[in-house]
């Protein structure tokens, strides 16, 4: 009677046949078929281990890896890494690929695959792992956004969003502000056309939000509203990031156009130069859209006129610096910037910097660096300038 092939004896008849790099390929092979990818792991840096005749008993550490060979290992790792998180994304197992790419950094795979993925209907232990990786962990913002606006609503998605804002970049925030416009407007354009439809049934149907509010101050008697409140207030606020161009931002300045008509009571105060919130953000998505640019300007700059509390004029300057760096008025810009905010936060200097090299207008930056006694800064310009 035979005896039982078990994959133990297989790994044994390797090495009686092939030798210990018989045995690993073997390995390799058993834990494919099995799907036991984390052991598939261990199993591919323990093959290099041995090549490299360094020990067994930890497969994925380095610190016992001699300074000369520490960069074949490497190599070993990353290709064995990439494997297991390809293996893992086609089993769709996204969150345990992430670990293996994130450990090498190479993260497009994953956000690959979250584009992929379709919306989930309903919250599930699927949707919360694409939220957890896109969103919180920062593959695919957009798509965790989405899949949180679609599973869990407006009101925990700009919560979330508020926390995390400042962990996007400003592509990020743009995009992630455009789905929540987009959202809001559709749902705030729904919600009135519903009321006109039930005051006018034979009204004409309107084509945007401003022409459906316009000459209609009866939409907001006696403190109506079509939306939460709050969540406009939020999205609005968010839609400062929408860059120029972004065709949300025509939807943004009709969110502010409808906000600026509620009842003072629902129109909630910002920081300076957001004070009077609608009227301020009608004013700042204008500039960005071209709209009147002249008067829009002229609002903000009033405010830096009249404001004679410094840290305020910081703030109103900052605003006003970023409309005109993301216009390309560095030159009008760079003044602003140097009187309001480089002696004002020293942590602006590397923006400043920024905007000077943009600008291409070193002999700013090197009178600037003078002024400040920044050595550092100084020199690079002097360096860029040459």
């Amino acid at each position: 009677m035979a005896a039982e092939t078990t994959p133990f004896t297989q790994l044994q008849d390797q090495l009686k046949s092939g030798g210990a790099a018989a045995v690993f390929n073997q390995l390799a092979t058993l834990l494919r078929e099995q799907k036991d990818y984390h052991k598939l792991f261990d199993a591919l840096c323990a093959r290099k281990k041995y090549e490299l005749g360094a020990p067994l008993h930890r497969p994925t550490a380095f610190d016992d890896i001699p300074a000369d060979k520490r960069d074949e290992f490497e190599a070993a790792y990353t290709a064995a890494a990439r494997e297991v998180g390809r293996l893992l994304l086609a089993d769709k197992k996204l969150g345990q690929a992430w670990i293996y790419f994130h450990a090498i950094r190479e993260l497009q795979p994953v956000r690959d695959a979250l584009d992929a993925a379709p919306l989930p209907r309903d919250a599930s232990d699927e949707s919360e792992e694409l939220i957890d990786l896109g969103f919180y962990k920062l593959v695919h913002p957009v798509k965790g956004m989405q899949v949180m606006l679609k599973t869990h609503g407006t009101c925990s998605t700009i919560t979330s969003l508020d926390q995390q804002f400042q962990n996007l970049s400003p592509e990020q925030r743009s995009e992630c502000a455009a789905i929540l416009v987009k959202t809001l407007h559709g749902d705030l354009l729904h919600s009135i056309q519903h009321e006109v439809k039930q005051r006018m049934p034979f009204a004409p149907p309107a084509g945007t939000l401003r022409e459906l509010i316009a000459g209609r101050e009866w939409l907001f008697a006696d403190n109506n509203y079509h939306i939460d409140v709050s969540h406009l207030h939020s999205t609005v606020r968010f839609a400062r990031s929408l860059t120029k161009g972004t065709p949300e931002l025509k939807l943004a300045l009709d969110l502010a156009e409808y906000g600026a008509q509620l009842s003072t009571q629902f129109q909630y105060a910002g920081e300076p130069p957001f004070a009077e919130f609608y009227p301020s953000h009608i004013q700042f998505f204008k500039f960005l859209l071209g709209e009147d640019r002249e008067t829009a300007y002229a609002y903000f700059q009033q405010q830096l006129d009249l404001e004679p509390d410094a840290p305020d004029q910081a703030l109103i300057a900052y605003v006003m610096v970023d409309l005109l760096a993301r216009t390309e008025q560095l030159d009008k810009a760079l003044p602003l910037a140097e009187q309001y905010l480089v002696k004002a936060d020293p942590d602006f200097a590397a923006a400043f910097a920024e905007l000077c090299q943009q600008a291409d207008r070193f002999d700013v930056l090197l009178k600037s660096a003078e002024d400040r006694v920044d050595l550092v800064t100084f020199a690079s310009a002097l360096v860029q300038a040459k």
